[in-house]
C-alpha cells in the first residue's frame, strides 16, 4: 500500500499544478515528503506494536488515518494542505509496512539458510517495488475520468475502506507474548502427571509411608517442576518483569557502524535515482511526446518489467555467488561475497546505462520506447542493489535483522526525498540529459562505496564487534 499510494497520482502531477495554481516545488513536495514520512513513521508503528503488544488495533487505526487523509486530498483546494495531507496519508499507509517490521528480515534468519536468503529478499522487494510502478498505471486510467487527479484519491479512500473492513472481520490479533499465553499444552500436563507419580513413589519409599511427609515433599517437587517448566517455556519472563520502554530511534544508532552506513547509502542512491526518474517522467512525457495521463501511466510498464526481471535474477545470483565463494574457500563464507552482483552489473552497467538512455533520448526526442527501456534498466539495476545489500545487512548482523532493516529503510527514503525535490529544478535548469548524468555519477559513488565495503568490510565488521 505505501508504494502504491505514493505514485498513483503521478500521471496527474501536471494537472495538480495547473488546477491548484501551485508552484512546481510544492507539487514535488507532495511526493517527496510522502516518501520521507514513509521512512520515519514505520519505526514508530513498530515501536507502538511492541510496547502495547498489539497489531490488529494498529492496523485498523492506520486504515482509518489513510482513508480519512485520502478523502481529504480528494476535496482539497490548496496545494500546501495537500502536502500536509499526503504526509498524513503516508503515516497511515506505512503501518502495514512496519508492524511486523523486518518480518522478512526476521523470517530470513529463522526460516531461510544463508544460501537461500537472497531469494527471500528478491521476492520481498519485487512486492515492495511493484506497488510504485502499478500505481501510475491505474492512476493514469482514473485521471481520464471527469474527476481528473482527484479520482486517484477517491480510489485510495475506497481501497482503504475495503482493507479496513477486511481486517475488521477477517484479521485476528497475532501478537503473542509468552506471559499472556501461558497455557499448558497436553504434553506438559502429561509430563506433570508423570513427574507427580514419580515424586509420590520416591517419597513413599524414602519416608516409609509417612503420608504427611510424602505430601509435603510431593508438593515441593511439583512446584519445582512448574517453575522449571515456566523457565523453559518462557525464558524471557521473570517474576519481576522488567519495565518496558519505547525507544523508536534505537535502530538508527546502528548507522554509526561504517559497514552498515555504506550499504544503506549505496542502496539509498539506487532507490533515490529510481524514484527521482519516476517523479520527473509525467512532465517530460507530456512536453516531449504529448502524452496524456493514460499514456504516461502505461509508460511505467517498462519499469515494472525491469523490476520483475531484477527480482528473478537477483534472487538467484546473490545466493549462487555466495555458494561459489564458499566452495572456493573450502566451506568458509564471507558475507561480502554477496556484493559482487550489486557492484559490477548493477552500479557500473545497468543503472548508469538506464539513466543516460532515459535522459538523453528524451532530450533528442527519440522513439518513446528508448526512455521506457532505459527506465526498465534502472529498475532492474535497482532491484539487484536492494536485494544484495539487504541480504548482506541481515547476514552481517544476525539477530538484528528488523533493526538494521528499519535503519536502512530510513536512509533510502531520505535519499528518495532529497533527489525527488532536486530532480525537477535540475531538469528545468540543465535539462533531463545532464540531470541523468548527475544521477549516474551518484551511482558511481555508490559503486565505489560498495567496492570499499567488499574489500574492507570484514575488517570494518571486526572493528565494530560484529564479526
Amino acid at each position: 500500500m505505501p508504494g502504491f499510494s505514493s505514485t498513483i497520482y503521478f500521471p496527474g502531477l501536471p494537472d495538480v499544478t495547473a488546477d491548484l495554481n501551485a508552484p512546481a516545488i510544492a507539487t514535488t513536495l507532495t511526493a517527496a515528503l510522502f516518501v520521507l514520512a514513509m521512512g520515519i513513521s514505520p519505526v514508530f508503528w513498530a515501536s507502538l506494536s511492541d510496547f502495547y503488544e498489539v497489531r490488529r488495533f494498529l492496523f485498523l487505526c492506520s486504515m482509518i488515518i489513510f482513508a480519512a487523509a485520502s478523502i481529504g486530498c480528494a476535496f482539497i483546494t490548496n496545494i500546501w494542505a495537500l502536502v500536509v495531507l499526503r504526509c498524513v496519508q503516508s503515516v497511515g499507509a506505512s503501518c502495514g509496512q512496519s508492524v511486523g517490521a523486518g518480518v522478512v528480515a526476521v523470517c530470513s534468519n529463522d526460516c531461510y539458510p544463508v544460501e537461500r536468503r537472497g531469494a527471500a529478499f528478491g521476492k520481498y522487494f519485487f512486492g515492495v517495488f511493484f506497488g510504485p510502478l502499478l500505481g501510475p498505471i491505474i492512476g493514469g486510467f482514473l485521471i481520464m475520468s471527469s474527476l481528473t487527479w482527484r479520482a486517484t484519491f477517491w480510489f485510495c479512500f475506497a481501497f482503504g475502506l475495503f482493507v479496513f473492513i477486511l481486517l475488521f472481520f477477517a484479521f485476528p490479533e497475532t501478537y503473542r507474548i509468552g506471559s499472556k499465553f501461558d497455557l499448558e499444552l497436553p504434553i506438559k500436563q502429561l509430563a506433570k502427571k508423570s513427574y507427580t507419580s514419580s515424586a509420590e513413589t520416591i517419597g513413599q519409599s524414602a519416608n516409609g509411608g509417612d503420608e504427611s511427609a510424602n505430601k509435603k515433599e510431593n508438593m515441593e517437587s511439583i512446584n519445582i517442576f512448574e517453575e522449571k517448566n515456566k523457565e523453559q517455556s518462557f525464558p524471557n519472563s521473570s517474576s519481576s518483569e522488567k519495565k518496558k520502554t519505547m525507544n523508536p530511534i534505537a535502530p538508527f544508532f546502528l548507522l554509526k557502524h561504517p559497514f552498515i552506513l555504506f550499504a544503506a547509502v549505496a542502496s539509498g542512491i539506487a532507490f533515490g535515482c529510481m524514484f527521482a526518474v519516476e517523479t520527473i517522467t509525467p512532465d517530460l512525457y507530456e512536453v516531449n511526446y504529448g502524452f496524456n495521463s493514460w499514456k504516461t501511466g502505461l509508460s511505467y510498464l517498462g519499469g515494472g518489467v525491469g523490476n520483475l526481471l531484477g527480482a528473478v535474477v537477483s534472487s538467484q545470483t546473490s545466493d549462487r555467488l555466495l555458494l561459489r565463494a564458499r566452495q572456493r574457500r573450502g566451506g568458509q563464507e564471507i558475507v561480502e561475497d554477496r556484493l559482487s552482483v550489486t557492484l559490477w552489473p548493477a552500479f557500473f552497467i545497468f543503472l548508469p546505462f538506464g539513466l543516460l538512455l532515459f535522459g538523453w533520448t528524451i532530450v533528442y526526442r527519440y522513439s518513446v520506447w528508448a526512455p521506457i527501456i532505459g527506465f526498465g534498466a534502472i529498475n532492474f539495476g535497482m532491484n539487484l542493489v536492494m536485494t544484495s545489500t539487504s541480504a548482506y545487512l541481515v547476514d552481517a548482523l544476525p539477530g538484528q535483522g528488523a533493526s538494521v532493516t528499519a535503519a536502512a529503510n530510513l536512509v533510502r527514503m531520505v535519499f528518495a526525498c532529497v533527489l525527488t525535490i532536486a530532480a525537477n529544478p535540475m531538469v528545468a535548469a540543465i535539462g533531463a540529459g545532464w540531470t541523468c548524468v548527475f544521477l549516474a555519477s551518484l551511482c558511481v559513488v555508490g559503486a565505489l562505496m560498495l567496492l570499499l565495503l567488499k574489500l574492507k568490510g570484514e575488517k570494518m565488521r571486526r572493528r565494530s564487534g560484529h564479526h
